[in-house]
């Protein structure tokens, strides 16, 4: 019985990973299940940190333990037994790599198929795929040539060609170049050994400085403005030399060049904010003059297929590109422009097809990152996998979410399990099985609340079942502007010379389909300064000692309020400072380094994971210890600090927002790199609150929230209106549009097809319209029709 179980359900006995409360459960195979609940109460715990998790540690021990060593190591969940597991793909909202040679088209399987379309049909004829590729440079065999010379030169001089890429030589296929100004990377009024060189992480102790002051190619007590051309030139420009400093052998090469592989070759948005300031201040980019920001050489841009070269066929919208393939007759390649066509139309269906296969893939929102990695699985194979979507809604408007609907059929049609953590019901509504976690979050969820149908969730006292028809009602009356702020002209990414008045003292919700330029006209158009407090959807930056006590700043006052009560150091209640237990050094955890076999992460027998030295534990501020505050949650430390002994003002302000976004479950100790996507985004909310501004401005701050905790935001944007504040939010919830006092609607499509403003006006009379696809969805949506039929 229990083998024919295995192939029929997915069973979890016991588990206990983060909040969980030794749940059990059994899940269909072959079905879609959607996971709902409020935030924080356990659902990717369940299924991202047991089941998934436990599907790819148990892939992992099949390979060798050598191969074992080059992989991350994978601790086996908390659990007592799972059964029935398949292989696991995580389709989650995780941004794709931020390296600057990474494109959309390379993060699929597009570039390459276009590419060996080049080497077989392209005129002239040129040769082998990587001749189409930006990423490999061309070889010969006295050295790096430069491609523009062409073959038949080549062969004049006598060079063989051991490699023949299609990178171009003046960018390396960056398709960007850079000017420095000078005057930010030095003062030339001092001396190296006083203090010239200004570029971030140059100290004077440094070993940077150390290596330029010993190379020997310039005196480096003498203020720069001295040195000789010579000796200028040494300093920025010096190939790479080995020189000796201090007995030891190291490299040396100028500044200029070191700048540009250390701090330039890496993606701006993945920067810390003080390098990134340093980069915007010091450089300026621009396109490449040689191709012209195409990446490829000029050989690779000379061929051309139908009158089209392959950086102009990258350069298209994916629909377009779709179009022109779908156009191409070839029967000796018929296989290849089959898979192609299904995979370009793969984008196209996903809601993708304003995208470009050459937009960098560092540049792609999360839920639009998670679309992409779709696109690989679409056209696969197999069977019987377990797909993990983590909110595959994020970012798409609610006549997106219909065809993503669809694809989530098609996967599970093929015979695989679909798992999906998702808030929106037009998602809830296809499920063939739901499972409700709960009933609150943190120490109040991590158990399983209902499992069952739609019909039956919608009928239970849970709280995802009370919620599930809410609707939010359109305002009866709107505020009243307090002014306007003038936008002429907005020609960002595809806006075609938008011209409108955002209207301020109010609550202002841009909407549009995905890639209609919403973000582009709020982020693009408007200037970032004084009085713009803007918040997007880059990740929290911080490593596995980082929580939100230490990002928000709350552990400042809470470490001297332990100081002055002890009459000790501030730094002794820092677990990264002396406090730190001198066994783990303040991790809490002791990483073993098993050689070829995969690292394990063990708690600290000393501290016990709590991460101090036990003589600081001793101390006591509002008799709890440091490690018993850090364990509470923000809704407990706002009631601990807020009144009585343990009263701290400063501390109890930071709490009290994160309370206000919805955070009042997280524990304030946990570590960053435990929080979901949607609590991320509300923590960088919590920490924006205290900032002086006067427009405030929100990308889809509904990311991961539950259907209860709606409610909770919108009470926080009018409080901020309230207060004078003007309040403009790019959303997709249309509880957040009919709530809105302003809509500003861009579309009528994505990409070229959108790009102009279609509605401006209150919710009402956009509902009265309908002459947009958002007045279609928001009229249904408030006049309580079933979701997903209002007209598309």
């Amino acid at each position: 019985m229990a083998d024919a179980d295995s192939h029929d359900t997915i069973r979890v006995h016991g588990a206990r990973v983060n909040n969980l409360r030794s749940i059990s459960i059994e899940i269909p195979k072959r079905r879609l299940t959607v996971f709902t609940g409020v935030s924080g109460s356990g659902k990717s715990s369940l299924v991202f940190g047991t089941i998934a998790a436990e599907s790819q540690r148990m892939i992992n021990e099949t390979y060798s333990a050598f191969v074992q060593g080059f992989m991350p190591s994978l601790a086996r969940p908390d659990v007592d037994v799972l059964e029935g597991l398949t292989t696991a793909i995580i389709v989650d909202q995780q941004r794709l790599g931020a390296d600057p040679r990474s494109t959309v088209g390379t993060a699929t399987d597009a570039n390459a198929m276009l590419r060996i379309l080049f080497s077989r049909l392209g005129m002239p004829f040129i040769g082998p795929p990587n001749a189409f590729s930006f990423n490999v440079a061309s070889v010969t065999a006295s050295g790096a040539i430069t491609v523009q010379r062409g073959i038949e030169k080549a062969k004049a001089e006598k060079r063989t060609f051991t490699r023949l890429g299609g990178m171009c030589p003046r960018c390396e296929g960056r398709g960007s170049v850079s000017d420095i100004d000078l005057t930010q990377l030095y003062d030339d009024s001092k001396s190296i050994s006083d203090g010239a060189i200004t570029v971030p992480g140059y100290t004077g102790d440094g070993w940077m400085v150390r290596i330029i002051e010993g190379s020997g190619f310039f005196p480096p007590d003498r203020p720069i403005r001295e040195f000789t051309e010579q000796q200028l030139d040494d300093f920025l420009h010096h190939e790479p030399v080995k020189v000796k400093v201090n007995g030891v052998n190291l490299t040396f090469e100028g500044l200029v060049l070191r700048v540009q592989k250390s701090i330039l070759s890496k993606d701006r948005d993945a920067m810390q904010p003080h390098i990134r300031a340093f980069v915007d201040r010091a450089v300026t980019f621009t396109a490449c003059p040689d191709c012209g920001g195409s990446r490829l050489s000029e050989l690779a841009r000379s061929s051309r297929i139908a009158g089209v070269s392959i950086a102009e066929a990258c350069a298209l919208q994916i629909s377009d590109l779709a179009a022109w393939v779908a156009g191409l007759d070839e029967p000796t390649v018929r296989p290849l422009l089959d898979s192609l066509r299904d995979t370009l139309d793969s984008f196209v269906e996903i809601g993708l097809g304003y995208l470009s296969l050459d937009r960098a893939s560092g540049t792609l929102s999360g839920g639009e990152a998670q679309r992409v990695k779709m696109i690989r699985h679409l056209g696969s194979s197999l069977t019987d996998v377990t797909y993990v979507f983590d909110e595959p809604t994020t970012g798409l408007h609610p006549h997106d979410i219909q065809r993503m609907n669809g694809l989530l059929l098609r996967l599970r049609d093929k015979g695989n399990t679909v798992l999906v953590v998702e808030h929106k019901p037009e998602t809830i509504l296809i499920a063939d099985h739901v499972v409700d976690l709960g009933p609150g979050a943190g120490s109040n969820g991590g158990t399983v609340c209902f499992e069952g149908s739609v019909d039956e969730l919608r009928a239970s006292d849970t709280i995802t079942g009370r919620h599930f028809d809410d609707r939010a009602a359109l305002k009866a009356t709107v505020r009243t502007p307090t002014g306007s702020l003038a936008i002429r002209g907005a020609t960002a990414h595809n806006l075609q010379e938008v011209d409108v008045d955002v209207p301020l003292g109010v609550l202002t919700v841009v909407t549009g389909v995905a890639g209609s330029g919403k973000s582009s006209l709020v982020h693009g158009s408007i200037p970032p300064g004084a009085g713009v407090v803007s918040i997007d959807q880059s990740a929290i930056k911080g490593s596995r000692r980082s929580n939100p006590a230490t990002y928000t700043g709350l552990l400042e006052p809470v470490r001297k309020a332990f100081a002055k009560a002890n009459g000790v150091s501030p730094a002794l209640f820092s677990a990264n400072s002396e406090g730190a237990c001198p066994t783990c050094n303040g991790a809490g955890v002791i990483d073993t380094d098993l050689g070829m076999m995969a690292g394990v992460a063990t708690p600290c027998e000393d501290c016990e994971g709590r991460r101090f030295d036990a003589s600081v534990l001793e101390y006591r501020f509002g008799g709890l210890d440091i490690s018993e505050v850090l364990a509470l949650s923000a809704a407990e430390a706002e009631a601990f600090f807020g009144s009585g002994e343990a009263r701290v003002p400063a501390a109890h302000t930071i709490l009290r927002r994160l309370v206000d976004t919805g955070l009042g479950y997280l524990t304030i100790g946990q570590p960053l790199t435990t929080l979901s996507g949607g609590e991320r985004q509300r923590l960088r909310l919590a920490m924006h609150l205290g900032e002086k501004g006067s427009i405030f401005v929100l990308d889809e701050p509904t990311t991961g929230l539950h259907l209860a905790d709606v409610e909770q935001l919108l009470a926080l944007l009018d409080r901020l209106v309230d207060s004078g504040m003007s309040v403009i939010v790019v959303e997709h919830h249309q509880a957040v549009m009919a709530h809105a006092d302003h809509l500003i609607d861009l579309g009528p499509g994505a990409g070229h097809d959108g790009g102009r403003v279609v509605f401006q006006g209150s919710p009402s009379a956009l509902v009265e319209a309908r002459s947009t696809l958002t007045g279609e969805h928001l009229a249904a949506y408030v006049g309580a029709r079933p979701a997903g039929a209002a007209a598309s």
